[in-house]
């Protein structure tokens, strides 16, 4: 439902046509220099279709909870799914909202200089100015208020949010927001789950520094529960 996905007003896309694309459980918002309707549902279905016929052939893929190595044969998202799921040390699925952002993103730049997707939180962003990606926290009192500076060099970047206590996704903690950025979209969305596994009382940022410190390519981490806020990395927190 649309009204439960007020987050999306978040996202500082001035300057962008922004329009939404869904087919079946895909549910994207996308920003670009033109309403790309027809080139995100191709890229949508031709994604979701490398996925669904691997699942066919592996359905442990899409059941576990653990890490899981894809075929040698699997398509290319696929391969991410699983890489981004035995790095953050989660399984595969934890990553196909983030990858299926940044595979219809990266489908869409050969159209478009700028393209935002958003799939459930986890956004795929390449910009050609600073943007801002708000904070949607749900009742914590520093929902709203802050944002993710993102400059245009560091881009295409992966921004992703767990939440404990907000997201429709299987989450085993209790945090409001858990932010990761990375390069890799997947691995973003990955690891943001698996910190957000972690979090069901206090934030303990050292224990997350230490998880994160293992894993190659995360660039920073935002983690939000009630009243607190952890962040370290390289990401640049402004005002909304």
């Amino acid at each position: 439902m649309y009204e439960a996905r007020r987050y999306r007003n978040n996202l500082k896309c001035e300057g962008l046509i922004k329009f939404v694309v869904a087919i079946k459980e895909t549910d994207l918002f996308i920003g670009a220099d033109k309403k790309l309707v027809k080139e995100a549902k191709y890229s949508i279905k031709k994604n979701r279709k490398f996925i669904e016929e691997y699942i066919l052939e592996d359905p442990i893929f899409h059941k576990t909870f653990k890490p899981c190595k894809a075929s040698g044969n699997a398509p290319l998202i696929v391969k991410d799914m699983a890489w981004a799921g035995v790095k953050a040390n989660v399984g595969p699925m934890a990553a196909v909202a983030g990858a299926i952002a940044e595979y219809v993103g990266k489908d869409l730049l050969k159209y478009s200089n700028e393209v935002i997707v958003e799939n459930g939180g986890d956004i795929f962003i390449s910009c050609i100015k600073k943007r801002k990606i708000g904070v949607f926290a749900g009742k914590s009192v520093l929902s709203e208020k802050i944002a993710i500076e993102v400059d245009p060099d560091d881009t295409p970047l992966g921004i992703c949010t767990s939440s404990g206590t907000v997201s429709h996704s299987i989450s085993f903690g209790r945090s409001d927001a858990v932010v990761v950025v990375s390069k890799s979209t997947a691995l973003a969305d990955a690891v943001a789950t698996r910190i957000g596994n972690m979090i069901s009382g206090e934030i303990n940022i050292h224990k997350i520094k230490k998880y994160v410190e293992n894993i190659k390519g995360v660039k920073g981490v935002l983690v939000i529960k009630d009243d607190k806020l952890g962040v370290f990395g390289d990401i640049k927190i402004t005002k909304m």
